[in-house]
């Protein structure tokens, strides 16, 4: 039916043509994208060490208690002026973005004996191998490569967070790094330290740590952690020891 004939007997205008979407989804995007970009400079870009902005001590907050340490894994002097604290979780997105401030912590600071630095497990009920990857990383610390599979776990983090069977993707990962594989399989498949990664955990829930990643430099929060203001913190800190 031609259309004039159809609006003459029906008395209905045209149909209208629906606009283009393609312009409102490019927008969307760029804004997406502009928001992930300005985040990103947020965390990365570094206070000066003298910033009124950067974050403090509760009023009489006390110390750290430094006993509660063995129930994370350590790396770096005792006798380190400062420390660095980290509750995370391996499956959490955040604490994976944190990973590359943590790593650039250790080559800057723990290597040079200014920092100690503490990681303490904290993996969250609603992340299915948040616990098993911890233990992963256990098990791999009881052939000397924790900080190795630590990294691993993070950088592979989208690979392994859906897997149906995690201890085979941890275990390719400790062949990777030359593990004994029946050792590290055995390690998993017994759960040899499923208690550690449970006291690690009740850790955070003594201190009411209920978020990763959570991070403090001596007893100071980091209120958005990523390397820009860690690095600012803890030159701060290093500083007032007088140890720069």
């Amino acid at each position: 039916m031609g259309e004039a004939k159809r609006r003459k007997q029906t008395g209905a205008p045209p149909p209208r043509k629906t606009g283009s979407q393609k312009p409102l989804i490019i927008g969307v995007s760029v804004l997406v994208l502009a928001a992930i970009v300005l985040g990103a400079f947020f965390l990365t870009a570094t206070p000066a060490p003298t910033s009124a902005e950067l974050p403090v001590a509760a009023p009489n907050a006390e110390a750290f208690p430094g006993q509660l340490d063995q129930y994370g894994v350590s790396v770096g002097s005792q006798d380190a002026p400062v420390v660095v604290r980290e509750f995370a979780d391996f499956q959490c997105p955040a604490c994976g973005l944190f990973a590359e401030a943590s790593k650039r912590l250790k080559q800057e600071y723990v290597d040079a004996g200014q920092v100690r630095f503490v990681y303490f497990d904290l993996p969250l009920k609603q992340h299915q191998n948040a616990f098993p990857a911890a233990q992963a990383a256990r098990c791999a610390g009881d052939q000397g490569a924790y900080w190795e599979m630590h990294e691993r776990l993070y950088d592979s983090q989208t690979e392994w967070s859906d897997s149906n069977d995690p201890v085979a993707t941890f275990t390719r990962y400790g062949k990777d790094l030359d593990l004994d594989e029946r050792r590290f399989r055995r390690c998993m498949t017994t759960e040899l330290h499923r208690e550690a990664v449970e006291d690690s955990r009740r850790v955070a829930m003594q201190l009411q740590v209920t978020s990763t990643p959570t991070v403090l430099v001596d007893n100071i929060r980091l209120t958005r952690p990523g390397w820009g203001q860690l690095s600012a913190v803890v030159e701060r800190e290093l500083a007032r020891t007088g140890k720069p």
